[in-house]
């Protein structure tokens, strides 16, 4: 039994000796097994802080803490795997540049990562600084303030990578010659709309929530961006407008104005007697006058204005002192309800489009045949 047990070890010790890829079976063994240790590391740091970190950082009465821990947890999580994969690679004994530059570009990953969480975790701190830009385009500021970090934070994060594996960014920018240039033009007009979008910040011309009309396109403001604006129209659909072509078109801001205008023309009859004409204009003169819905301070007309091709047209031209929508349809109900009424008081009637024919001779009729009165 005994002989058997000792050629069993050494048949399994014997195993282990044989290589993979040139690396003995061991080898890859315990490189799986520290693998495995650092994630199981990586849940229990996981465990240990929401149950342990957390509800002491409940305690306290600043909420700095709590950032600083959303800000952290996510990138040691990731530092565990990499030192985990390099602890791996070490027993492998996998080395030289190659290995070094892949190493520390996992490094440079997670400072840089570090840096975009915190952009994110610390928004609040970022829209009050950009209230101090002006409290009316905080949001579109601090939003336009995000995207900026996040891309440039991106931006240097490749960078740093590259410079890491030896590669010259702004020697390797110079050489491109003619495909820099051709670059270069294909960005001018990615340039012309962050531009752009700085010129609407800077202008105040509109900001989210706005109703606004920028040539063909009318909808509500939902995001100013820095390349582009998206603007949700009332069919519901989202439109992506290049903010070069925002800054380079006039805007009309509804949602600016204070006031809506009503104008109409209404139409009488004409066998209405001039008296009853001048009565009906200055009846309904006095009515919007009265009105608690219309506004006083602007311009405010009724007139006698046209001799129609089947009625007697007056003009009335005057603003509610809403901007509201809904509440702008029902006032401009209510002052069509009183003309109707002062128009039927007054016994006159709206006309509506109508021919009078007027024949100068009736033709001979043949015998036989006769018009009756």
């Amino acid at each position: 039994m005994d002989k058997i047990l000792n050629l069993f070890d050494k048949d399994f010790l014997a195993l282990f000796q044989h290589t993979l890829l040139g690396i003995p079976i061991y080898k890859w063994l315990s490189a799986l097994l520290v693998f495995l240790f650092f994630l199981i590391l990586r849940r229990l740091f996981s465990f240990f802080v929401r149950k342990v970190v957390r509800r002491i950082i409940l305690r306290t009465k600043t909420k700095l803490d709590d950032k600083i821990l959303k800000l952290l947890i996510s990138p040691l999580r990731y530092l565990l795997l990499v030192f985990g994969l390099w602890s791996s690679l070490k027993i492998l004994g996998v080395k030289g540049e190659f290995f070094n530059h892949f190493i520390k570009s996992l490094l440079i990953i997670a400072v840089f990562w570090t840096f975009y969480n915190a952009v994110n975790i610390f928004k609040s701190e970022i829209y009050k600084f950009s209230a101090k830009f002006g409290k009316d385009l905080s949001q579109e500021i601090g939003n336009f303030f995000i995207k900026t970090l996040k891309v440039l934070i991106i931006a240097l994060s490749v960078v740093a990578v590259l410079q890491e594996w030896g590669i010259n960014v702004s020697a390797f920018v110079a050489s491109l010659g003619l495909g820099g240039l051709a670059f270069a033009l294909a960005a001018k007009d990615t340039v012309a709309n962050l531009f752009g979008g700085l010129t609407i910040l800077a202008d105040k011309s509109m900001k989210l929530g706005d109703w606004v009309k920028v040539g063909a396109v009318e909808g509500i403001v939902e995001d100013i961006g820095l390349r582009t604006s998206k603007i949700r129209t009332f069919e519901k659909s989202l439109i992506t407008v290049p903010n070069s072509y925002i800054a380079n078109n006039p805007i009309e801001n509804f949602s600016r104005r204070q006031n809506r205008r009503i104008k109409m023309y209404i139409g009488l009859t004409y066998d209405t007697p001039v008296s009853i004409v001048q009565k009906i204009v200055k009846e309904i003169r006095e009515m919007l006058i009265k009105h608690p819905r219309i506004d006083k301070n602007l311009t405010l007309l009724v007139y006698f204005d046209q001799f129609g091709d089947s009625s007697l047209n007056i003009f009335i031209y005057t603003f509610t002192d809403t901007a509201d929508w809904e509440e702008y349809l029902a006032i401009k109900q209510d002052v069509m309800f009183k003309i109707m009424e002062i128009v039927e008081k007054n016994g006159s009637a709206f006309a509506f489009p109508s021919e009078s024919i007027y024949i100068e001779k009736l033709p001979d009729l043949p015998k036989g045949f006769k018009i009756e009165e």
